[in-house]
């Protein structure tokens, strides 16, 4: 059962809030008047009984969230309730990021059903509560930034705390669910999420429709400032545009002219505010006057802990550099896609070996990967790719084993671990969604641009660019991930295409959109990777605004003292660890050398999807059960002053095949005492880290 109310709209007249505060009101001193910060818009507050519905799963229970439960369906498909869409966006995005199979852990290793000891239980797991809902902007309606606070039933007010969970990749604000949204609502903590200017922003230009906060989809003219995202064009290029390319779309990450990643840690900050006021609104005393509620939680009497995984993981450790008001107590953080400033102000070692690569920028490794990985890749225009490549001078070898083996040599000698080898085909696709999105997105680009070629669109079995039906678009909220549609290459031989089945105009071959993928890689460096020469002319003012909005992100490697613990998988074939999590224990030495409180745990067999787990087992362990296990630790040493564990390689054990369950025997705790061949150290600005 859920019973929903509306608060009246708070006044978002303040301009953007510098990164620092967020706003004058949203951080009090105890006994003051509860207030909103002024860049919240429109707060919904509604309250889950935990029996029909619940604040973790839905209402589904662990049993429906399962891999053998389907998804549940709508009573109208062309018109799901807000409630319905809530159900089933927590449905895909945990089964986004958990791997729900018996064999792989769930409902006995993690999942609802299993209590904070790691203890399954014979219950569905649901936790009621209160759901705030907000949106967070500068008054425009072009942020609009999703924020949320859940506060369990079971809200500790003696030991308050609150956990971040800001979305992993681009997803909505349900992202981190089954991360650091599980644990902190089975932790009594309250848990504040954001979709970080990302997710659930579908536009279709064919009816000029958009999706409102709640899911539901509305014209964009009816929607006005509350959609979740439109695009900045007028309806008569929104109608040419739609005349010359049906079906395509454009969604807010990618095409906001945002660059949304460079307020990630703000976002981060303002939803922690938020979970102040919420739980003030909650437990505060009723002021004298009987007109509101006086501040009972503050950053001084209530532990935060920034956390969540991947992109969402990137947000919590950008929001901590910008914390000037104590926000944020400490950090537990998975595989995050964290992006130092720099690449020379520290040093990274393995086996006593300086590493390739440290320190690279998304835009450079993810270009990289997407001329490399579709040659490793088993499709069909594997051998075309591998063959183009060859032919441009980027590939040697005589026959396509000899040319997949040197592109697997140059994505090592790139910085890539050998651990990423049997995984690089797998993670092909994704490198490529991640090249074209952020190209638009760090460039600011409009979705009527097509840079390098690109578009976005569903495709069908042709991989010719489709229409989504009405049901489709009704249901998007539930099910995209924030990255929508497959990238079309509009100037593929014959017409536009999939990229996956794009010739290019250059090679006349189905080598996978090569040119256009050579063309975002010449965005990324500034030089044209086939013949070495600086950009000119427009691609070189293209490529000026990609590697601008990608300075924008970086990391300072400053946490202020904040104790923090990083976890990332050794065989992250996306997140690679020498680009990522490595380089920012290095940059923070740099920048806090003894003072610095950041330990790193790297994981052998984790990667960056733990949706992996059952389809190759052989290679892979669910690396969210050591994001729990730092919580754990990092809940401990705030509490109870408990140490942190030291920064160390945890060596798990894979399965040889799904008929062997994963138990804890496949994966080792933490240790107070690594053995000399386990223990990551750092000395001034060098990071060594053992085999």
């Amino acid at each position: 059962m859920k019973t929903t109310t509306l608060v009246t709209a708070v006044s978002a007249a303040v301009a953007t809030m510098a990164l620092a505060g967020c706003g004058s009101h949203g951080h009090h001193d105890h006994g003051e008047p509860n207030e909103a910060p002024r860049y919240l818009r429109d707060i919904t507050v509604a309250t889950y009984d935990g029996v029909a519905d619940d604040l973790l799963t839905g209402g589904l229970g662990t049993s429906g969230l399962s891999a053998a439960a389907p998804a549940p369906g709508y009573a109208d498909p062309l018109s799901p309730t807000p409630a319905e869409l809530r159900r089933n966006a927590i449905y895909f995005n945990y089964r986004a990021i958990a791997d729900v199979n018996p064999t792989a852990g769930y409902g006995r290793l993690y999942g609802p059903n299993v209590d904070i000891n790691g203890v399954p239980t014979a219950g569905e797991g649901k936790i009621a509560g209160t759901e705030y809902i907000a949106y967070a902007d500068d008054g425009s309606g072009k942020q609009n930034v999703t924020v949320m606070v859940q506060i369990p039933d079971s809200f500790d007010v003696t030991n308050p705390c609150i956990i971040t969970g800001a979305s992993s990749g681009s997803r909505g604000v349900y992202g981190a669910i089954a991360t650091s949204g599980e644990w902190g609502l089975k932790h009594k903590c309250a848990v504040a999420y954001t979709d970080k200017g990302t997710g659930t922003g579908l536009y279709t230009f064919e009816d000029d429709s958009v999706n409102l906060r709640n899911g539901v989809r509305a014209p964009r003219a009816t929607a006005g400032i509350n959609a979740n995202f439109s695009p900045s064009i007028s309806d008569a290029e929104r109608a040419a545009f739609a005349a010359a390319y049906p079906g395509r779309i454009a969604s807010k990450h990618a095409h906001s002219q945002q660059n949304p990643e460079k307020d990630w840690g703000m976002h981060v900050l303002q939803s922690v505010e938020f979970a102040f006021y919420a739980l003030n609104e909650k437990y505060g005393e009723v002021s004298k006057d009987g007109k509101g509620r006086r501040v009972r939680f503050t950053p001084r009497n209530t532990i935060t802990i920034g956390s969540s995984i991947s992109n969402g993981a990137a947000a919590a450790l950008l929001a901590a550099e910008q914390d000037r008001k104590g926000l944020i107590t400490g950090l537990a953080v998975s595989e995050p896609q964290i992006q130092p400033k720099d690449a020379t102000s520290y040093s990274v070692r393995q086996n006593g070996a300086p590493v390739t690569g440290q320190g690279k920028l998304l835009i450079d490794y993810s270009t990289y990967a997407a001329l490399y990985q579709p040659c490793i890749a088993a499709t069909a225009a594997t051998a075309a790719r591998c063959t183009a490549l060859a032919a441009k001078g980027l590939l040697a070898g005589a026959d396509l084993a000899a040319q997949q083996l040197d592109a697997r040599a140059r994505l090592r000698a790139y910085g890539w671990l050998p651990e990423s080898d049997p995984l690089q085909a797998t993670y092909s696709p994704t490198n490529v969604l991640v090249a074209v999105t952020y190209s638009f997105a760090y460039g600011r680009f409009a979705p009527t641009d097509k840079v390098c070629g690109f578009t976005f669109a569903p495709v069908d079995a042709a991989g010719l660019p489709a229409v989504f039906t009405p049901a489709q678009k009704a249901a998007s909220f539930a099910t995209q991930n924030g990255i929508i549609g497959t990238p079309i290459y509009e100037d593929s031989a014959g017409g536009a295409r999939s990229y996956a089945l794009g010739v290019s105009p250059s090679t006349n071959l189905a080598d996978q959109s090569l040119d256009g993928f050579l063309c975002l890689r010449a965005l990324a460096t500034g030089i044209d990777p086939v013949n070495g020469n600086a950009l000119t002319g427009a691609l070189a003012e293209q490529s000026r605004r990609v590697r601008q909005g990608a300075a924008e992100v970086v990391a300072n490697g400053k946490l202020n003292g904040k104790p923090a613990i990083i976890v990332h998988g050794r065989s992250d074939t996306l997140m690679v660890v020498n680009f990522t999590s490595r380089a920012y224990l290095g940059l923070n030495a740099a920048a806090e050398g003894s003072s610095s409180k950041l330990r790193y745990i790297e994981v052998t067999n984790g990667n960056h999807f733990d949706v992996l787990t059952t389809p190759l087992p052989q290679y892979v362990i669910p690396l969210n059960v050591y994001l729990f296990r730092a919580l754990d630790a990092m809940m401990a040493h705030l509490r109870s002053n408990a140490q942190l564990p030291p920064s160390q390689v945890v060596r798990t054990t894979t399965r040889p095949d799904n008929t062997v369950p994963l138990t804890e025997a496949n994966l080792p705790p933490f240790v107070g005492a690594p053995a000399p061949a386990n223990a990551i150290t750092v000395s001034a600005a060098t990071v060594d880290v053992p085999q």
